[in-house]
């Protein structure tokens, strides 16, 4: 349920998508009460596996994947978190995960959650990049309200490398910021915090609107601006 890019590629940056997929393990289905979930941004981030892809390939640079569905298991939020096995969306039920007791728990942190992040140590112990750099995206309405934001670059600590960054993506044409539309420094990059720290890089979180980042003439665009020389010093 882990999918790795050019493992031995010696880009400055690891790069890693903790949401690209909304696969189930093998011989575990989707309940039908939760069809409608299925394609939607609750079960995946859409255009974060293929922009992922396009990067890893422009920047020679080493990624990882998750290929589980984030309703499965959340591999960006940390082991104890309250919304790592979401219970509800948009006020409705997610059957997939009622009342999961500590057995199922384990299981799914055993066969997903613990191999997607041991997969992330082992790359960045291979790997000389000096950056962690997740891919994401979001969603273009949020609690009905539209979000004209196009872009957004998180950070922790980083903020002179998310600064240059953003920078880079202005030509884009379209709203670009810093730690929007969640914040860094309030734990919403929490896997590639996390594997920075215990390794000694930067970190890095990269915020797609997706109604731009399912398209695959703006992924070009933006892989076109993202050069590796951003990601020195």
């Amino acid at each position: 349920m882990v999918e790795i890019l050019r493992p031995d590629a010696p880009g400055r940056v690891l790069l890693t998508a903790e949401h690209a997929s909304e696969e189930l393990p093998p011989g575990v289905h989707w309940p039908a009460a939760d069809a409608w979930l299925k394609g939607t941004h609750w079960a995946l981030d859409l255009g974060a596996a293929e922009l992922t892809r396009e990067l890893s390939e422009a920047l020679n640079a080493p990624a990882v994947l998750a290929r589980f569905s984030r309703l499965w298991i959340d591999a960006n939020r940390p082991a104890g978190s309250d919304t790592l096995f979401r219970e509800q969306a948009e006020g409705r039920e997610i059957a997939l995960n009622r009342e999961l007791d500590a057995a199922e728990r384990e299981r799914r942190l055993s066969a997903c959650y613990r191999p997607y992040h041991a997969a992330i140590d082992a790359a960045l112990a291979a790997s000389p990049a000096d950056v962690v750099f997740a891919i994401h995206t979001f969603t273009p309405v949020y609690e009905g309200e539209a979000r004209t934001l196009g872009v957004g670059v998180l950070f922790e600590h980083e903020q002179a490398l998310a600064t240059r960054v953003a920078e880079a993506l202005s030509p884009l044409g379209v709203s670009v910021a810093l730690n929007e539309p969640y914040s860094g420094r309030a734990g919403m990059i929490y896997a590639a915090s996390y594997h920075a720290g215990r390794h000694g890089r930067r970190a890095l979180e990269l915020e797609v609107r997706q109604d731009l980042c399912v398209d695959a003439d703006f992924r070009a665009k933006l892989v076109d601006l993202l050069d590796a020389e951003l990601f020195r010093g």
